[in-house]
């Protein structure tokens, strides 16, 4: 489904909120790009599609109350065990030099 954008960085669930607050998605962070896949309604460990593609250089940060992040015009709700996932995506990019040493860098 992503096809040539590299290696995936980081994954994690997420569900729409908002005015059309429908539906399950898994958030893909490759080397190139930010995916939000759509899921199956009754199996969210399953991507059907590419619901929306952003650059990598997209902030997914701040994270709001809830919480919650803003993609585009769309907000999406994930559990708050996600946050370091998503604190650790920005700074993969954005502050580089305060990610931690990778101690297994081979794997």
């Amino acid at each position: 489904m992503l096809g040539g954008q590299g290696d995936i960085h980081y994954v994690f669930p997420a569900s729409a909120v908002g005015p059309a607050s429908t539906g399950h998605f898994l958030v893909v962070v490759t080397e190139a790009s930010i995916a939000v896949l759509a899921t199956r309604t009754l199996r969210t460990d399953r991507p059907i599609g590419v619901y929306a593609e952003f650059p990598r250089m997209t902030r997914l940060g701040p994270v709001l109350p809830g919480p919650v992040l803003e993609l585009g015009s769309m907000m999406f709700a994930f559990d708050e065990e996600y946050a370091a996932v998503v604190a650790a995506a920005d700074a993969e990019v954005f502050a580089p030099e305060t990610l931690p040493h990778d101690p297994l860098p081979d794997l």
